[in-house]
Parts: C-alpha cells; structure tokens; sequence
C-alpha cells in the first residue's frame, strides 16, 4: 500500500479563555480524532491550529505535545474575526502520513463546533483517555 499524506480536520469549542479550558477542549477534539482514525503520533507530519481571536490564554498546540506529538512541526494561529462566526472554537489540520483513501478520513467537530459541520459532527461523551 501506498502510503499519502492525507488532512484531517476538527473543531470544538471552549467556555472560557483560560488555559485549562484551551488545553482540555484541544485534547479531547485530538483524543477524538486519534481514536477515530487510527493515528500515531509518528505518522503526524504536521499540524495547524486556529483559534478565533477570544482565545489567547494557550496556544492548542501545548496540547498535543502533551498527548507525544513530540517530533511533529505544529503551528498555531487565529482565524478572521469574522462578524457573526462561531466563539471561542479551536480548529486543527492535522496532515497525517497514512495508506487510507480520503473518504476514509474520520473528521471530527464536536461541542459548539458541530454547527460548522453538522454533516461530521459527533456529539458524545468525551473521548476515553489512556491515562493522559
């Protein structure tokens, strides 16, 4: 099998601006998406992260490196402050080395983020941890 590189997109919302809540919303959308798909930290490439402009307490990225994204090129930024656009959301583009075709991808929106795309939504209790 060929091994592509492939995206995966997810979103997810926060309470408040503060750095646990940052970090604990990040890590439960990268859980999601880990168990979701299948993916190891060594076959992350790369990953961008966005918040919208009311988050500036952490960068998400913090997160993943605590969850072993250890070797990965990570990058965060904000998303345009849009008028009307959702509040407090975190976004990620995970490119992820992987023999899966792309409509095999799992993309992950959850919290407030399901509205972005109620077509891959998943509204659930928060992912299962292995002792993170």
């Amino acid at each position: 099998m060929t091994i592509v590189c492939r995206g995966i997109r997810g979103a997810t919302t926060c309470d408040e601006n503060t750095r646990e809540a940052i970090l604990e919303a990040t890590r439960d959308l990268l859980q999601r998406i880990i168990a979701a798909n299948g993916v190891r930290p060594e076959d992350i490439a790369s990953a961008i992260f966005s918040t919208t402009p009311d988050l500036t307490a952490e960068f998400p990225a913090v997160a993943a490196r605590e969850l072993g994204w250890l070797d990965a090129a990570l990058l965060c930024t904000h998303e345009m402050a849009v008028p009307g656009s959702l509040p407090r959301c975190i976004r990620v583009l995970i490119h992820w080395n992987t023999t899966r075709r792309a409509e095999e991808i799992v993309h992950v929106y959850i919290r407030g983020a399901h509205t972005l795309r109620p077509d891959r939504s998943a509204i659930q209790a928060p992912a299962e941890t292995s002792g993170q």
